[in-house]
């Protein structure tokens, strides 16, 4: 059976951008099940599944839909135990969400100011204008605004990585020798980034960006099937 993922899009169907929606293509492909994605702009995600959640990702598997991407990667351990695990166990659940929280309060914010004008110019004229009114209504401040610190804090951005570039020091994956969904986490934000703007995050010879490399070639280079913007 085919999982349907409805995947964010903005005027170029062929260019999912969001970080909770790649946690969950890339988790659904951990699991190694055929995944039909449904491109969804930001006006359409109150229509999906008649209204079934405010945000997506969500999934459709037979009759059971699911939104939320950790949520998500829960319901696929639990659904289909007999093939690669999510999260190893209780702990790798609890792991997960520490990453989350962590990615969400250290990654996003810094991503949200480096990219937030080219997400923007991602979207087609009614959907820009609902993501220029929607952001800057959440911040408090036009687009422009936002982004205007990104360079003054990136060093800062870089620094605050120290703990994951720690990690990735001794180990190849934040889940350990392979990935779990923790990977998949940190990695759906950097791809958003990626995907979303040409701007440079991190040096080449970062272990992170070693790290990120590797992540790109899972699944049979799953994350390479979208360009970096350019």
């Amino acid at each position: 059976m085919t999982v349907q993922l409805y995947d964010l899009v903005g005027r170029d169907t062929a260019r999912p951008f969001s970080p909770h929606c790649w946690k969950a293509r890339m988790a659904l492909a951990h699991k190694g099940l055929d995944t039909n994605t449904i491109p969804t702009r930001f006006l359409d995600v109150p229509k999906v599944e008649e209204g079934f959640s405010k945000t997506i990702p969500v999934i459709r598997d037979g009759d059971t839909v699911v939104a939320d991407s950790y949520a998500i990667a829960v319901y696929l351990d639990e659904t289909y135990p007999d093939r690669p695990t999510l999260f190893g166990g209780e702990g790798g659940k609890a792991m997960a969400r520490f990453i989350e929280r962590w990615s969400q309060l250290t990654i996003h914010p810094y991503v949200t100011s480096v990219a937030i004008m080219d997400l923007h110019a991602m979207q087609d004229e009614t959907n820009a204008a609902y993501f220029r009114e929607n952001r800057e209504q959440r911040f408090g401040k036009r687009l422009e605004e936002v982004m205007a610190p990104r360079d003054a804090g990136l060093a800062a951005f870089r620094a605050s990585l120290e703990p994951l570039r720690s990690t990735l020091g001794y180990q190849p994956f934040i889940g350990g020798a392979a990935p779990l969904f923790a990977d998949y986490i940190v990695f759906g934000a950097l791809q958003w980034a990626r995907i979303a703007s040409p701007y440079r995050l991190l040096d080449d010879g970062d272990v992170i960006a070693q790290w990120f490399a590797r992540c790109l070639d899972l699944h049979g280079g799953l994350g390479r099937t979208v360009a970096a913007a350019a």
